[in-house]
């Protein structure tokens, strides 16, 4: 930016000015227009650069810089980052199967930390659903198998019992 004009401006009031003073105002002020150059550049910059900083304000996260480049100073504007898409939904939760399954149910004793017990019942109560319906959800979505996929089929792609066959016997 320029600011050659700006003080020209300046300078032609103050002699016009000085001029209603007669011919010796007229060359005091054409003299003290001269050494006034920096000081009125000076101040033309610090009202810029708060002028940048209450634009800045009102932009962020957006920003308007002044930087001086050589003895004129120069704006840099940096525009804010465009809006992120909206984030994609997360996908539903797989159905509950049934509470009375058709397909049996096997039992199965599970040992938790104690912490945890307290947290599943409330994410079950938020759901509104029994610990063993949230249980069941959980376990099919860390399978992740569809709500019924294996009933009734025997052994499933993946080698591994479906839901609701039985395996009896003893393991050691």
């Amino acid at each position: 930016m320029d600011l050659g004009p700006y003080i020209e401006s300046i300078r032609r009031d103050l002699t016009a000015a000085a001029e209603v003073g007669g011919p010796e105002a007229a060359a005091a002020a054409d003299r003290l227009s001269a050494a006034l150059d920096s000081s009125v550049r000076l101040s033309i910059i610090d009202a810029l650069s708060a002028a940048t900083d209450v634009i800045t304000r009102e932009l962020a996260p957006g920003a308007v810089e002044l930087r001086i480049r050589g003895r004129e100073p120069d704006f840099v504007v940096t525009r804010p980052p465009a809006p992120a898409p909206p984030a994609a939904p997360p996908p539903p939760p797989p159905p509950l199967p049934p509470e009375g399954d058709e397909g049996g149910t096997a039992r199965l004793t599970l040992r938790l930390p104690e912490s945890l017990k307290p947290r599943i019942e409330e994410a079950s109560a938020k759901e509104g659903v029994s610990v063993n319906a949230w249980l069941v959800r959980a376990v099919l979505q860390a399978l992740n198998l569809p709500p019924d996929d294996n009933r009734g089929r025997g052994r499933s792609r993946r080698g591994s019992f479906g839901i609701g066959q039985h395996v009896t016997g003893w393991v050691r």
